[in-house]
């Protein structure tokens, strides 16, 4: 769906998020995991940004880029930026993610351990290094020279671990972050020029409304927000509106990490629907969990989101269903809700499950709305009166071509 979207824009922005998720994009080029690049790098016309609300790992950022020049895609200070405000990931911030997930052990939260929430923590104690500062090598070793004392009195204090030196970070810091100076400007007054000069501006999410830091299944989400109305903010943009919202949403549901998940399938079930959509992270690895669609989360995010149209994916691995199951409410305490409750009442909740019949017959060579079964028109518009929403595209395959457009 990005790729399809970011071929009618100007400019892509991510605005929240680091290297811990990102998207899987399948075109001409081939098959791609991006996790902090924007998904408009494979558009020759678009310029790709990285807004103040990220967080870069700067090793990770070479990597990608590397990888993607490796396969022929251009990457040059023309189409991709970095913004001067975005705070830089050490690797101690990886270490401490990892060091505290252990210490949690059975009450984990499923981190990622890139560093996330670490980084974010820093930046909102006042603790973060922007990347601006690699700009300004006295100011980026004053600063880390501050950091690092306050970060290993944590480290040793706290984990018992061993601490870093200012040599060793400022070599990291050059090593990997010297190849990026040329990509790091004030990205906010490009965006104000560009949208005074009439350019699209497309912001690309990392994650869900159910990962948001302030309205998702909190403690079990991401440190940042990927509400749409996070975008202008997070970009370097609060002076543009957001007037189109799109919420992509899969034909079943999937969940990274860990948190309650109401709908969720086990056993031989899961694992079916987890082959059959591929569904393994896409900067992890790790194996999604899986379930039919959840209609209450579904409508909770459309409405945190407030989106104006939806798109439903992956409706093509429903087809050898031949009952296709949806969580239609909850169970809490003996009262049945289609309302999405406050996180620790999720732990009581069983899934109320409906279902529809299948349509037993493979659709991923259907373009058009009206050459779909039945089956599957009834299904899509079950959901999109249940969440509220219109369902304004249908994707059956993983291409951008894969799409119907209603």
């Amino acid at each position: 769906m990005i790729d399809l979207l970011a071929e009618k824009y100007d400019i892509v922005v991510r605005y929240q998020g680091g290297s811990n998720a990102g998207h899987t994009v399948v075109n001409k080029f081939g098959k791609f995991a991006l996790n902090l690049i924007p998904s408009g790098i494979f558009q020759e016309h678009a310029v790709n940004i990285l807004g103040n609300g990220t967080v870069i790992d700067l090793e990770h950022l070479c990597g990608e880029m590397q990888k993607l020049r490796d396969r022929g895609i251009k990457i040059t200070p023309d189409n991709f930026k970095i913004s001067n405000r975005a705070i830089i990931v050490f690797p101690f911030h990886k270490e401490q993610d990892a060091l505290e997930e252990d210490r949690l052990a059975g009450a984990a939260y499923g981190s990622t351990k890139r560093g996330i929430a670490p980084v974010y923590s820093d930046k909102y104690q006042k603790k973060g290094i922007q990347m601006g500062d690699l700009l300004l090598p006295e100011t980026f070793q004053k600063h880390l020279e501050t950091v690092l004392e306050w970060k290993n009195l944590y480290l040793k204090g706290v984990y018992n671990a061993e601490t870093h030196s200012v040599a060793e970070l400022t070599a990291w810091a050059e090593k990997f972050g010297g190849p990026l100076l040329p990509y790091i400007c004030d990205t906010s007054d490009y965006l104000y020029h560009a949208s005074k000069a009439g350019k699209n501006v497309l912001f690309e999410a990392q994650l869900g409304a159910l990962r948001d830091i302030d309205f998702g299944i909190y403690p079990f989400t991401s440190s940042s927000s990927p509400l749409a109305s996070y975008a202008p903010v997070g970009s370097g943009a609060p002076f543009l509106k957001v007037d189109r919202v799109l919420g992509v949403i899969k034909a079943f549901s999937t969940c990274v990490g860990e948190g309650p998940f109401v709908a969720e399938w086990f056993g031989e079930q899961a694992e079916e629907l987890r082959k059959i959509g591929g569904e393994y992270g896409a900067a992890t690895g790790r194996p999604r969990r899986v379930g039919p669609i959840d209609i209450p989360a579904t409508r909770y995010g459309i409405r945190m989101q407030g989106a104006t149209e939806a798109a439903i994916t992956k409706i093509d691995n429903l087809s050898y269903l031949k009952e296709i199951p949806i969580c239609s409410a909850y169970e809490i305490d003996g009262k049945v809700t289609a309302d999405f409750p406050y996180t620790p009442l999720l732990d009581h909740a069983k899934p109320v499950t409906t279902t529809m019949p299948g349509w037993g017959t493979d659709i991923s060579g259907v373009r058009k709305y009206g050459d779909l079964p039945k089956a599957a028109r009834d299904y899509i518009e079950y959901v999109e009166k249940a969440i509220e929403c219109p369902v304004t595209y249908v994707s059956v395959g993983p291409e951008r071509d894969d799409i119907i457009i209603r």
